[in-house]
């Protein structure tokens, strides 16, 4: 058969399988609708950028939160002047023009343009594509799929499915790598690679069971071994971790309702053989298999993670840095690292903080080299004690919603990425720009980019490579004399909150903290984590509209992810942010120096939140569902935000998501994660999407936990 003949044969296929005989969708696409530099042939000549003809955000940071301020309070982050009116963000406003006006694509045009053609059925999540007999869709007029599925069946298969197991083995999948690494900086010390809190190794190892007193390289060996060994166990051996570090109480309750899980990677499997065609059709059970690959997510993936990489790069200090694109320099070589996973990111920043590095910037003609980071690999390399004190480091540059237009200043390097969160039009921004992309795992590749496999024991030579390429990279943008366009607002924000660095600052214990709360000048906690969206009234907006009516009412709030970020540039990070609290809480900011947000991080980061609220609740005397907090994501993304969300229902919490998942098509779905869960003893899941209600939701649930505490 000719090349001819099976492209016909294709095209005769698909007009079978959609009973038409029109051409296919895909085959209407031009090179211009591909994220391949090399179809762009003429991106140059098609793309004029020009920096002069934008609207400029004021410069002060003062008037620039004035500004945050007064637009919030109008209300008018709708479809209506969008997206300039809920980009909050004053250096993406800037950059946003630029890209808008020369027709380049960006996230929000992008957003835009998919409205008028989102499917209610998956908005549903009445939208199956398992089978060959499908795509289906369920209606009134067609109340089942092909196979015979219901509803329900349909919606909570494809929320596990679609979303839980997915984020569940993302979350699990970067532990396992930070494992690889503690294994390799314990074995291969020419690797670059160093173990900065010997003493938290030491602790986990001990809880682990394992000798605490052996030399820490052969214990960092022996706890990575540990850690790898209990993701890869059978979901039917009960978990080693989840039996080391989780509460005790909950624990019970896990075993009780059969939420205790095995190995995650066996857990992942058997969920996923679930969800086949034909087998499971009870959609109480994807759920609660949902919350128990949430107990996984937490204690194989997050709270794992976090331990491994606070022993590899230090503890969270608390101490001030500054954030956005002000940082980046015209004359340094600027590095961006990107993603979540800053393992060869520290080593990186290590090599070009020597002199040796430093005098091989200037030899390229640059004033220097810095390493930047972007999204939440930036919100840990900004807590890390590790990298504090770095000549190298240069501090953090924005959300995940920025990455093209950072691109687009044109004084951007090398923008090396690794695991999740890297946008597949970044090859177009690099040809344009004259960016060189490099990604640092393969588990993400994009076209027409270098990849680096991820090797552990060779780091070191990993990061010489990086740091070559961004040298070269500067010397070819300057020789080209292109023009660029820094935007130069930065902020100054207090970051470096965690379990530790709290109680150490509050003298060794949180019983300070439990007093404030006790005596009511902090009413609870809320925990404003994830992503940030697109959306209308989105894309930060809405992330801190609710923040800032919690902490009005003296609700205490801990960040975590993007939502770090817009923390960050709207000044809510800043101990001066105390005049915009309730009393209560006011006077206790002032007291401690502290802001009424504080930044754990990364989204990841929320194992050391659970941390956090384990260690509040054994101090109480109580059960984690006990607490005066609520856990909020109000711009969720992705599937990892699912995963932790069910994380959040194990352990009792209530959890405020936005915009809406893809559940509304099954009511004993919805029913089950707001109602059904709670009674028995988990949390439940609440969705709103207005600002105002959702801050009296949040009042609302800590002062009934306050009661049920006995606390006025």
């Amino acid at each position: 058969m000719s090349d001819q003949d099976i492209k016909k044969s294709y095209e005769r296929s698909a007009e079978r399988m959609s009973g038409g005989k029109t051409d296919t969708f895909g085959s209407q696409l031009t090179d211009a609708d591909y994220n391949d530099p090399a179809l762009h042939h003429d991106l140059h000549e098609k793309i004029k950028v020009d920096y002069d003809k934008i609207q400029k955000s004021p410069e002060s940071m003062e008037e620039v939160h004035k500004w945050q301020r007064e637009h919030i309070a109008k209300d008018d982050q709708s479809k209506e002047g969008y997206p300039l009116n809920i980009i909050i963000d004053p250096a993406m406003r800037e950059m946003y023009q630029v890209t808008h006006d020369a027709g380049m694509t960006n996230v929000f045009d992008r957003f835009a343009q998919q409205q008028p053609i989102q499917c209610k059925f998956c908005i549903e999540g009445l939208s199956c594509q398992l089978c060959a007999n499908g795509p289906c869709r369920i209606s009134p007029k067609v109340p089942r799929g092909t196979c015979g599925v219901d509803a329900h069946t349909m919606v909570a298969r494809n929320f596990m499915y679609r979303h839980v197991t997915i984020g569940t083995s993302a979350n699990i999948f970067h532990a396992h790598q930070a494992a690889r690494t503690l294994k390799a900086a314990g074995e291969h010390p020419e690797s670059g690679l160093k173990i900065r809190d010997p003493e938290k190794l030491k602790k986990y190892a001990d809880m682990a069971g394992l000798d605490a007193n052996q030399p820490i390289e052969k214990l960092a060996v022996g706890f990575a071994n540990w850690i790898m060994e209990d993701i890869h166990a059978p979901y039917h051996i009960p978990s080693k971790t989840v039996e080391a570090f989780a509460p005790q109480k909950r624990k019970e309750l896990w075993r009780e309702l059969g939420l205790f899980p095995g190995g995650g990677y066996s857990e992942i499997a058997y969920a996923q053989t679930r969800c086949m065609t034909n087998f499971t059709s009870d959609p109480v059970e994807f759920l609660l298999n949902s919350v128990r690959l949430g107990v996984a997510n937490e204690y194989q993936g997050l709270f794992a993670l976090c331990i491994l990489q606070e022993i590899l790069m230090g503890t969270q200090e608390i101490t001030t840095k500054k954030q956005n694109m002000g940082l980046l320099k015209p004359n340094m070589i600027n590095i961006i690292t990107n993603g979540h996973m800053p393992l060869l990111a520290h080593v990186a920043i290590d090599l070009a903080s020597t002199e040796e590095w430093q005098q091989k910037a200037k030899a390229a003609g640059a004033e220097g080299i810095q390493i930047l980071g972007h999204v939440c690999e930036g919100q840990q390399l900004i807590n890390y004690e590790g990298t504090h004190h770095q000549k190298a480091y240069g501090g953090q540059e924005g959300e995940w919603l920025s990455q093209e237009y950072l691109l687009a200043t044109g004084v951007i390097d090398l923008f090396m990425f690794d695991y999740n969160c890297t946008v597949p039009t970044m090859p177009l921004y690099a040809k344009k720009f004259g960016t060189k992309l490099l990604s640092t795992h393969p588990v993400i590749k994009l076209q027409g980019t270098d990849t680096l496999d991820f090797v552990p024991e060779k780091m070191n030579e990993q990061a010489v490579k990086a740091l070559d390429i961004a040298i070269e990279a500067y010397k070819k943008r300057k020789s080209e004399n292109r023009k660029t366009y820094i935007p130069p607002h930065v902020s100054d924000c207090m970051v470096g909150f965690s379990t530790e660095s709290i109680k150490k600052a509050l003298g060794g214990s949180f019983d300070p903290l439990i007093e404030q709360i006790a005596n009511g000048n902090i009413r609870g906690i809320a925990t404003i984590v994830g992503c940030t969206t697109a959306r209308y009234g989105q894309g930060g907006s809405n992330i801190f509209k609710i923040t800032q009516g919690l902490i009005k009412n003296n609700i205490l709030v801990l960040s975590g992810g993007c939502t770090s970020s817009v923390m960050e540039y709207t000044g809510l990070t800043n101990p001066n942010a105390a005049e915009e609290c309730g009393e209560g809480l006011k006077a206790v900011c002032k007291q401690l120096g502290i802001p009424p947000v504080l930044t754990y991080g990364a989204c990841v980061d929320i194992g050391k939140m659970t941390h956090t609220a384990k260690e509040l609740a054994d101090a109480l005397g109580v059960d984690t569902n006990m607490l005066p907090l609520v856990i909020g994501a109000p711009e969720y993304l992705e599937q990892k935000a699912v995963a932790d969300a069910c994380t959040a229902v194990a352990l009792g919490w209530l959890v405020h998501i936005a915009p809406v998942p893809s559940i509304t098509g099954s009511s004993v779905v919805v029913k089950t994660l707001t109602e059904t869960t709670e009674t028995l003893g988990l949390g439940k899941v609440v969705v709103e999407m207005d600002a105002e209600k959702t801050i009296q939701i949040y009042i609302d649930h800590i002062e009934k936990k306050r009661r049920e505490l006995g606390l006025k």
